[in-house]
């Protein structure tokens, strides 16, 4: 990148795009701005990364070509009555923040100004995010392909338009939750067969790296992987068997329409 980043709300999902951009050498740290609200953060954010970290918003916004609403949702809206009115013709905003629409962004920004929406997950944290981007009405290809760079820097990027954001929020942007429910009961399987807690964790993380990983690279049906180690009369259908008595299945699905319909009425107000 040739001009200037702002990161405005640099918490640990803008924190860890920095750590991400700078890694990869997409930015150098004299190119970056950082938003926060305490000093000592900022004080930490300089040392730890070498790049100019403030108090306020508004001055680093108004520097920036390439500027990230990295703020939490319910704090988007004083940043960008702080923010708007400082921002200009030909920049590039990329918002992070879960469930808060372009048009919400756009109506509070220079009409010229470009809005690239993002959800992203708690991954992010270890550059293994899953992130969608879903351009606003004044978006270019070239806008897009920013977002996409920056946020390939942490992890794996598609696009899709911003109707699906809500049913991305609810299966990848909560989806680590439900990864995590799921290791807490075969951990807790593992300890009540005798496991140690710690013996118990290895075996459940690696087992879900290793089929994440076969899903993931193989390009295989999940019904022919299941299928793979389902031998018949084994220990395995026994298992699946109890899984589809007790409705597990229907359980997910509906988890996540839960989770999507509590989405769109948190975007609605």
């Amino acid at each position: 990148m040739d001009g200037q980043l702002a990161i405005l709300g640099t918490g640990r999902m803008g924190e860890a795009l920095l750590s991400g951009l700078l890694r990869v050498g997409w930015v150098k740290p004299h190119q970056v701005r950082c938003s926060v609200r305490g000093a000592e953060r900022a004080q930490y954010l300089a040392d730890t990364y070498g790049v100019d970290a403030r108090t306020e918003s508004a001055s680093a916004a108004a520097e920036a070509d390439v500027i990230v609403l990295a703020a939490k949702p319910q704090n988007l809206g004083a940043l960008l009555d702080e923010v708007g009115p400082k921002m200009h013709s030909g920049q590039t905003v990329i918002s992070v923040a879960a469930g808060v629409r372009t048009r919400r962004i756009e109506a509070a920004t220079p009409e010229d100004v470009s809005v690239v929406r993002v959800m992203s997950n708690v991954p992010v944290q270890i550059d293994e995010a899953m992130s969608v981007l879903a351009p606003g009405k004044h978006a270019a290809d070239a806008d897009v392909e920013v977002a996409r760079e920056i946020l390939g820097a942490v992890g794996r990027v598609i696009t899709l338009p911003e109707d699906q954001l809500d049913a991305v929020t609810a299966i990848s942007g909560s989806g680590p939750a439900y990864l995590f429910l799921l290791a807490e009961a075969l951990i807790d399987a593992g300890i009540l067969f005798g496991i140690s807690r710690d013996d118990a964790t290895d075996l459940v993380a690696q087992t879900m790296v290793g089929a994440a990983h076969m899903l993931r690279d193989q390009g295989r049906h999940p019904v022919e992987l299941r299928e793979s180690v389902t031998s018949p009369g084994g220990v395995t259908i026994a298992a699946i068997r109890v899984l589809e008595e007790e409705r597990v299945r229907a359980a997910f699905i509906n988890a996540v329409e839960a989770a999507k319909r509590r989405g769109e009425e948190l975007a609605s107000g």
